[in-house]
C-alpha cells in the first residue's frame, strides 16, 4: 500500500511558476510509474503529466507541454511538477498517483489528496 501526499500548491499570478511535490510512503517507490492529474470544481480530472519508474520516459498532456516538467528522485521517494507560464486555467486541484505511465486515471492504483493551485489574473 502506497500512501502519497503532495505539496507545493499556492495561490500565484498569471506567468507565475510553482514547484509541486509528491512525497511516497509504504512502498518500493521506484517501482511505479507515477503521474500528476488535476481537477477543477466541475469538470473532470485531467491528465497532466507520466513519468515512468526510472525517470527515463515522460508524457506531458496537451494543456501543460511546454510548459511544465515532471521528474522524480527516486532515493528520496518523492516525484515533482515544475510548472511555468501559468494562466488561470491552470487553477485546480493537482494530485499526483501510482501505477500505471498511462494518460488514464484508472490505470493507477494509489492517489494522494491534492494540493490546490490558484493563479490570478
Amino acid at each position: 500500500q502506497v500512501q502519497l501526499v503532495e505539496s507545493g500548491g499556492g495561490l500565484v499570478q498569471a506567468g507565475g511558476s510553482l514547484r509541486l511535490s509528491c512525497a511516497a510512503s509504504g512502498g518500493t517507490f521506484s517501482r511505479y510509474n507515477m503521474g500528476w492529474f488535476r481537477q477543477a470544481p466541475g469538470k473532470e480530472r485531467d491528465f497532466v503529466a507520466a513519468i515512468n519508474w526510472s525517470g527515463n520516459q515522460t508524457y506531458y498532456g496537451n494543456s501543460v507541454r511546454g510548459r511544465s516538467t515532471i521528474s522524480r528522485d527516486n532515493a528520496k521517494n518523492t516525484v515533482y511538477l515544475q510548472m511555468s507560464s501559468l494562466k488561470p486555467e491552470d487553477t485546480a486541484v493537482y494530485l499526483c498517483a501510482a501505477g500505471g505511465y498511462s494518460t488514464r486515471s484508472n490505470d493507477y492504483n494509489y492517489w494522494g489528496q491534492g494540493t490546490q493551485v490558484s493563479v490570478s489574473s
